[in-house]
């Protein structure tokens, strides 16, 4: 079993005033696991890539961990993506966490030029990436001939010194039954996928799990959520004991780590709040 823990989103915000190093390094000081970050590289808001951002959060943090929430792998060669993994552990100390998923925006492969996967391409292209990843990982001269990737006789080197953690973040049938056979963890949203319809998809990566010969407890289960102290909009709103309450049923629900994504404009206040009057607890009544 998975112990509880605790993520924090983190903007890609590139726009005045943001700054995501200073918001990372903070989580760290308050408690909180892991921080992690979205993936949409094209949009008129300013942002920043999500690789180089996380980048400048390990050299400025020494123990909290980095997810990325989820890398779209139809932006990036897997291969490739292997390699930054290793890399981007091994210099951080082993605090990598790759989530990946099929890529959800279209318009942003078509506004970079990047050719638009089909529904099946994107569950497809995933299982490959997993597969190359896992395989440039732990093998010497590693080919695959996939339908979409493949590698010939490649080397990575070094390989990784651990077992680097793959999320997915995933929803519908055929991916879900992939991240039970072959995830380290599950990372839907709360917005997309609500407490009163998650068990169904929860099961199915269980189960799937168990049919692959994998120990369904060691899958973590991650549940992204928004939330806001006070008035406002978000998943879960209301008091620092409403939001606990909250967050405790998705725990009761099996859910092994909970990403809190604070909403509103008052962000360090509402990041404070959630570290010193609700996580307690939730830790408590988990």
């Amino acid at each position: 079993m998975n112990a509880l823990q605790f993520g924090l989103d983190v903007p890609a915000s590139a726009a005045p005033g943001s700054d995501p190093v200073r918001e990372a390094a903070e989580a760290e000081r308050l408690g909180f696991d892991f921080v992690s970050t979205s993936d949409h590289p094209c949009g008129t808001s300013p942002s920043f890539e999500t690789w180089t951002m996380l980048a400048w959060i390990a050299a400025a943090t020494t123990r909290i961990r980095l997810a990325t929430r989820v890398l779209g792998v139809p932006y990036r060669p897997p291969a490739m993506v292997a390699k930054m993994a290793e890399t981007f552990d091994r210099l951080s100390g082993g605090r990598l966490i790759l989530g990946m998923g099929g890529g959800y925006s279209d318009e942003e492969f078509r506004a970079f030029g990047l050719p638009v996967p089909t529904p099946r391409d994107k569950i497809d292209g995933l299982e490959e990436a997993v597969a190359i990843t896992r395989g440039l990982w732990s093998r010497p001269a590693f080919t695959f001939a996939g339908r979409l990737y493949h590698t010939e006789a490649a080397d990575l080197e070094p390989k990784p010194d651990r077992r680097i953690p793959i999320w997915l973040g995933t929803f519908g049938p055929r991916a879900l039954a992939l991240t039970g056979r072959v995830a380290d963890g599950w990372i839907p949203s709360y917005g997309l996928v609500p407490p009163d319809v998650i068990a169904g998809p929860r099961d199915r990566v269980l189960a799937a799990a168990e049919e692959a010969g994998r120990d369904p407890g060691a899958v973590a289960l991650a549940y992204n959520i928004e939330v806001r102290i006070g008035a406002g909009t978000g998943d879960l709103t209301g008091t620092p004991e409403q939001v606990a309450e909250g967050l405790t049923a998705c725990v009761k629900l099996g859910f092994t780590a909970l990403n809190l994504k604070p909403t509103g404009p008052d962000r360090t206040e509402q990041v404070h709040r959630l570290a010193e009057e609700v996580l307690p607890a939730v830790r408590a009544s988990a």
